[in-house]
């Protein structure tokens, strides 16, 4: 038997899926443009949160957590990574759930540890870390203005001596150890 139907008609499957990458590419560029718009009131380009974060970021704090607090302080800990080549140092911080926040260190006094304010800050090394941790160098929240109860999450911003900040979250947990005394007689700023 003859065949008699018409010739297919040539595919253009190829052809549909160039134009589905091409327009998925311009998608991206547009995304690209406008998270990288101009702010309007300082006419300076804003990078985007996540490239402030992923490329930018002069310091990355692994494994933060929070002492749980119904009132009073409480103490901030983890690791303090510097992801430069050059020496940084954090020098101050600020969270919400706190009236004042302070570097401090933990020395020993008559004896006995004491927590006192970290003169100078936190100097890391480049490309070095600087553990904070119960008993020793840490970051107290003073003026809980809210109980801090374990599993919340703390947002804290640190600030480094260049003027950048760096932000973080850190989840609260249980945590009995840390019965280093406050040094009443000293001096708040």
């Amino acid at each position: 038997m003859p065949n008699t139907a018409a010739p297919a008609a040539p595919r253009r499957r190829p052809r549909l899926r160039g134009l589905a990458v091409a327009a998925t590419a311009g998608a991206i560029c547009l995304f690209a443009l406008t998270a990288c718009g101009s702010d309007s009131s300082s006419g300076k380009a804003a990078p985007s949160a996540a490239a402030v974060t992923a490329a930018a970021a002069p310091l990355t704090v692994k494994d933060p957590w929070v002492k749980a607090s119904d009132s009073g302080m409480t103490g901030l800990f983890g690791t303090l990574v510097n992801t430069t080549g050059a020496q940084r140092t954090v020098v101050s911080g600020t969270t919400a759930v706190a009236e004042k926040t302070e570097l401090h260190e933990v020395a020993d006094v008559d004896g006995k540890p004491m927590m006192r304010p970290k003169e100078g800050g936190f100097v890391i090394p480049a490309n070095a870390g600087h553990e904070l941790r119960p008993g020793a160098d840490h970051i107290m929240l003073m003026g809980l203005t809210k109980p801090v109860k374990p599993g919340d999450e703390v947002t804290v911003t640190l600030t480094l001596d260049d003027g950048r900040t760096v932000q973080f979250t850190a989840v609260a947990k249980a945590f009995a150890g840390g019965k280093e005394d406050y040094n009443s007689g000293m001096t708040k700023g």
